[in-house]
C-alpha cells in the first residue's frame, strides 16, 4: 500500500503535464493542484492496459508528462544529499537527479500498475497569501483502509510545485538521506551515482518493481 502511494504524487514526486491533459491545472493554488493532477493521473492509469500490465516505458511517460512538470525534482534531490549536493559536479548533479528519478519510477512501477478503485479525500486546507511553503494533507483508501498521504509544496515564479510526500508520518526526502550520505561518506559522489545506476540496471533485469 505505501508503494502505491508514493508515486501517485510525483512519483518524487517528482515534478504534474497542462499541455496533454484535458483539464488545465490551476498552478496558483496548492490543493488544487493536487487535485487536479492526482485525478488525471489516477484516471490515465485507470483507463491504460498498458500501465496495469506495468510495462515500465508507459509508467515513465506517464511521470514525465503527468507529473514531473508540476514538481521539482531537482530540490527534492538537493534535500535529499543536504551539504553533499555543493560537493558534486553539475555534470554529476544532473546523473544523481536522472538516476534517482528512474529508482523511484522502477521502484514503484508495479504498485502504480495496480490501481485500480482507491479513492482520496482531502482535509480542508488553509493558507496565507505570504505563504511560501504549505502542506495538502489527503487520505487514501483503499479496500476500506485510511491512509495519510501529504504533499509538500513550495512557491515559484511559475507557480506551486511539488517537492517532498509524507506517507504514514515518513516523508520521502528523511527516508533517503541517510542511505545517500552513506554511499557519499563510503565512495565519494561518483560511489553514489554508480550505486543508482547500479540499483536501477538490477531492477531493469529482473524485470520486477522492487
Amino acid at each position: 500500500m505505501k508503494e502505491f502511494l508514493l508515486l501517485p504524487l510525483f512519483a518524487l514526486f517528482m515534478a504534474f503535464c497542462g499541455a496533454a491533459s484535458a483539464q488545465a491545472v490551476d498552478t496558483n493554488s496548492p490543493d488544487t493542484l493536487i487535485k487536479t493532477v492526482t485525478q488525471q493521473v489516477l484516471d490515465q492509469i485507470k483507463s491504460d492496459k498498458q500501465i496495469q500490465s506495468g510495462d515500465i516505458n508507459e509508467i515513465t511517460k506517464l511521470v514525465n508528462e503527468k507529473i514531473l512538470p508540476y514538481t521539482d525534482f531537482t530540490r527534492t534531490t538537493r534535500l535529499v544529499m543536504g551539504r553533499n549536493w555543493n560537493t558534486a559536479t553539475p555534470e554529476q548533479q544532473k546523473q544523481i537527479v536522472e538516476q534517482f528519478k528512474m529508482l523511484l519510477i522502477r521502484t514503484y512501477s508495479g504498485a502504480l500498475a495496480q490501481v485500480r478503485n482507491q479513492t482520496i479525500h482531502y482535509k480542508p486546507f488553509g493558507a496565507s497569501p505570504e505563504d511560501t511553503d504549505v502542506v495538502v494533507r489527503s487520505v487514501v483508501v483503499n479496500n476500506g483502509s485510511p491512509v495519510e498521504l501529504d504533499y509538500r509544496l513550495y512557491k515559484t515564479p511559475q507557480g506551486w510545485r511539488v517537492y517532498d510526500i509524507d506517507v504514514l508520518g515518513a516523508w520521502l526526502i528523511q527516508a533517503y538521506q541517510q542511505q545517500f550520505n552513506e554511499q557519499i561518506q563510503q565512495h565519494g559522489v561518483n560511489g553514489l551515482v554508480q550505486f543508482l545506476m547500479q540499483r536501477n540496471q538490477q531492477l531493469a533485469s529482473s524485470g520486477k518493481a522492487s
